[in-house]
């Protein structure tokens, strides 16, 4: 089915992963909302290129035609339009559904997690879009995936490119999709899709090719400011002044040597109007390959000043920029390192097991156990009259609980709990 069911330890994985990255979110000010999995068909129809196949289609009972939800951006701006919000900093972590050939070793799914976070609103340019390239980078730092590269270009550069090297505006989005596949194909395969499936002229794609190859920083953008050809196009020209002050705002944030300035990058999505980015993970194949080699994308973005508006009755445009965190991908990597290492994730957050030494003595841990519960503190017992005390600490030990609360008669007695460190084995009356 390209799902899966996940057991405890999974869950408890994922759980922690999602926890770091909504603390993250919540860190730069972002409020929670929700929008339902049914959307009306129409709402997501024409708004994500070539992938709108994978979309899944319902028709209900009264004959309304509904699609579930394919990523939680088309439903954001819809919430914005009709609730006609112009300002907001929002995050959402809810599943999305696609109809798409699953490849579960990979984290690819048909139902699977997104983590959104975005900006609505008109501001002064490129501040907004540098906090979210912020957050990908504080993310994918604090979960420890590993090396990784944020790739950043700018749509208005790309449709620049495809200007000046002779394509027609109607073939831009279809040329985009195309581009897109640069990170899974050779350039020579995207090359002949071009010529083949697309219909550009084996020139213009060649022409496209000396441009996609680029990649870099400042440097570069001052290269191409000056470049004679793509000076004739305004729309290039804007796109290139905005990305000098993203990168001038990224250098103040200190995270450049992360970034890099792609012209390869086309994200397939037909939304996107401006700045676009995406994270991919690097790992070294063998100690002869100098280039690090790119693992997939692990994170996504950009900015689309235009979709607001396409909900909107009168057309009202609200610009946005939003990132979005590939959980599952990430999630299927540190499942593969867990599993590697042997390394045990504990199920629970449980802090202390109520134990008893004696028989007779269930009332004892129900009362005690009642007053933790009562504290806030995360306390279990086993559910039995009376089980023996080894096998209660040895229920400690796989469970990975670190604590003991053992009350016995003696202890009863005394009006004091001897409380176990169950790794050290060190006991303390209290």
């Amino acid at each position: 089915q390209g799902t899966r069911d996940q057991p405890p330890a999974l869950v408890a994985l994922r759980d922690r992963l999602l926890a770091a990255v909504v603390a993250c979110f919540k860190r730069h000010g972002a409020a929670a909302i929700d929008t339902p999995v049914l959307e009306l068909r129409e709402t997501l129809m024409g708004k994500y290129g070539e992938d709108t196949k994978l979309i899944y289609e319902l028709q209900d009972q009264g004959g309304e035609l509904l699609a579930l939800r394919y990523d939680l951006t088309v439903p954001f701006a819809r919430y914005l339009a009709m609730n006609k919000i112009t300002n907001m900093k929002r995050y959402h972590v809810a599943k999305v559904y696609r109809r798409d050939s699953p490849a579960t070793t990979r984290g690819r799914y048909r139902e699977f997690y997104q983590c959104d976070f975005d900006i609505a609103g008109q501001f002064d340019p490129m501040i907004p879009d540098a906090e979210c390239l912020k957050i990908v980078h504080e993310i994918l730092t604090d979960l420890q995936v590993g090396d990784f590269l944020i790739k950043v270009n700018d749509r208005r550069i790309l449709n620049g490119v495809f200007a000046v090297c002779g394509i027609p505006e109607s073939k831009f989005i279809t040329t985009c999709s195309t581009m897109d596949k640069l990170d899974k194909m050779p350039w020579e395969e995207v090359r002949s899709e071009m010529v083949g499936e697309k219909g550009l002229s084996p020139d213009a794609a060649d022409r496209i090719g000396e441009y996609v190859r680029l990649h870099g920083g400042l440097d570069l953008i001052e290269r191409l400011l000056q470049d004679p050809k793509l000076s004739q196009s305004k729309l290039a020209k804007e796109g290139l002044g905005d990305m000098k002050l993203l990168f001038e705002y990224l250098t103040l944030f200190g995270i450049t040597g992360k970034i890099s300035f792609d012209l390869s990058l086309a994200r397939g999505l037909d939304y996107y109007t401006g700045v676009i980015f995406e994270a991919v993970l690097l790992q070294q194949e063998n100690d002869h390959v100098q280039e690090p080699v790119s693992i997939g994308s692990v994170a996504g973005g950009g900015r689309y000043d235009g979709l607001v508006g396409m909900f909107d009755p009168k057309g009202r445009k609200v610009p946005c920029v939003g990132v979005s965190i590939g959980i599952e991908r990430i999630f299927s990597i540190l499942e593969q390192r867990v599993k590697a290492s042997g390394e045990k994730v504990r199920t629970t957050e449980t802090q202390v097991l109520v134990a008893t030494p004696q028989k007779h003595l269930l009332a004892a841990r129900l009362k005690l156990i009642s007053e933790l519960w009562d504290a806030g503190i995360k306390a279990e017992m086993l559910y039995k009259k009376d089980p023996k005390l080894l096998k209660q600490l040895q229920y400690c030990e796989d469970m990975g609980i670190p604590l003991a609360a053992i009350v016995g008669e003696q202890e009863l007695t005394d009006g004091v709990i001897k409380l176990r460190d169950v790794a050290t084995r060190e006991e303390v009356r209290m």
